[in-house]
């Protein structure tokens, strides 16, 4: 892959992300968020943080896996969510891999460019 066919493809995949977690997010009403306690050493460069969405029925495990970033300061970011069990990179990567087989990078980030853009149309 390309450095720039690597930075379509952050770039389109990040879109995608931030359009369907904030539009999921943005229908829910009155819930709380319990993070549970984690525990860690002030050298750990990644991190599990578990947590529980409370609203109307059963709560909704939600968790995230963080990286400790090599910027100044060393920011943390998350690398991936797990909802309800089901870890997002695991899903996304066996629907990228028969995207890339059928249509090559290329086709990839076409068809994650016309579903931000069929996305940003909805909302």
């Amino acid at each position: 892959m390309t450095p720039e066919q690597q930075n379509r493809l952050q770039e389109e995949f990040k879109i995608l992300l931030v359009r369907t977690y904030a539009g999921a997010l943005s229908q829910i009403g009155d819930v709380s968020i319990a993070v549970k306690p984690v525990r860690a050493a002030a050298d750990d460069r990644e991190l599990l943080v578990r947590s529980e969405v409370k609203g109307r029925g059963e709560p909704i495990q939600l968790d995230y896996r963080l990286e400790k970033t090599a910027d100044e300061g060393g920011s943390w970011k998350i690398y991936n969510l797990n909802i309800m069990g089901v870890w997002l990179v695991e899903t996304y990567r066996s629907q990228f891999v028969q995207e890339i087989n059928a249509k090559g990078v290329d086709g990839l980030i076409a068809t994650l460019a016309d579903r931000n853009k069929s996305n940003a149309k909805k909302g």
